[in-house]
């Protein structure tokens, strides 16, 4: 008697973003029996990243290097080593993190920054794939609503303007930004994709100010997720709601595409956050869950937090419980 072998399909989660937010809700995935696309922003300027991506010609590494590690099974040790990041004393090599000159290295060795990330993923067992936006440094550039401009991530926010919309070039000849290999073809193929969590207007929109994504993003049939942040930061979304967060994301792509959004309600205790160590963030964002809904969101408002060393966090293992349960519920009803 021959014996019906059933293939179950892993739901394909594709998480956009950079910073500190995109490895959280990563290291939580991992595992969870998901098939994980990360795509990366490549518009970081400062640091280390920002060094390096003006001496070579390659995309930032320092949110890639992250979320290479987010993902990766790779023994502790191992770990510690990729994340070290030198001295401020030690002159030359002053703040690099290690990570960032291997993949320095290997762009270099390989021509694409691209390339580079992919070796590494094999050679760090990396659960899943990563891929950087584009496969050149991107320049972000903001408008704000007093008709003025800043040039550069890292100089955004130093501002302290109200933004009214920002856009990417390629840092070298300044044409219009082209998706690396695979972005495209993972959006429209995904089950659900991620936003956040993290900066609104320096770490999600310059994925989504790549032309080609941000039309992804509209054109695919996946559940599309905004995990909004917990605090307004500093020169970027001073006094935002929740809602002011979901209309500053479809304004920029011109139609709305959020289906759900991810609320966080647990409040911050009063004098909490260590304000010299976390100086970007401000107070917690305010809720406006009417305007949510008028933007065609769902939402899901339950305690995301996290507090630990004296700053405020989203909690990666309820975020991904919520996630999941999205997911799966999706694929039953379809």
């Amino acid at each position: 008697m021959s014996v019906k072998t059933y293939r179950i399909h892993k739901p394909k989660v594709v998480v956009l973003g950079g910073g500190t937010g995109l490895p959280v809700i990563l290291k939580s995935l991992r595992n969870q029996g998901v098939d994980i696309t990360a795509v990366v922003t490549v518009a970081d300027d400062g640091g280390s990243s920002g060094v390096i991506r003006d001496s070579i010609t390659m995309a930032p590494p320092g949110d890639l290097r992250n979320v290479l590690v987010s993902l990766s099974d790779m023994p502790r040790l191992y770990e510690d080593i990729f994340q070290y990041r030198f001295k401020s004393e030690d002159h030359f090599l002053a703040n690099h993190a290690l990570g960032n000159l291997i993949i320095a290295a290997i762009s270099e060795m390989r021509g694409s920054t691209y390339e580079a990330v992919q070796l590494l993923s094999k050679m760090m067992h990396v659960d899943g794939r990563v891929f950087p936006s584009s496969d050149e440094p991107l320049i972000l550039h903001a408008v704000f609503k007093d008709g003025t401009t800043a040039v550069g991530e890292s100089n955004i926010a130093k501002q302290r303007k109200t933004i009214d919309r920002v856009f990417v070039q390629n840092q070298h000849n300044l044409e219009e930004p082209k998706a690396a290999r695979k972005v495209i073809s993972s959006i429209l193929a995904a089950d659900m994709v991620v936003l956040g969590p993290g900066s609104l207007f320096t770490s999600i929109l310059p994925n989504l100010m790549i032309t080609e994504i941000g039309q992804a993003l509209l054109e695919t049939k996946a559940e599309t997720v905004y995990i909004c942040n917990i605090m307004t930061q500093k020169g970027e979304t001073e006094q935002f709601t929740d809602a002011e967060h979901v209309r500053v994301l479809h304004e920029h792509l011109g139609q709305r595409f959020i289906d759900t959004v991810l609320v966080n309600i647990e409040k911050v205790p009063e004098d909490y956050m260590d304000n010299d160590r976390y100086d970007e963030y401000l107070v917690q964002v305010k809720h406006d869950f009417t305007s949510l809904r008028n933007e065609g969101c769902r939402v899901v408002s339950t305690d995301f937090l996290e507090l630990r060393d004296g700053g405020v966090f989203h909690d990666g293992e309820k975020v991904v419980q919520e996630l999941l349960r999205l997911v799966y519920e999706r694929k039953r009803v379809n």
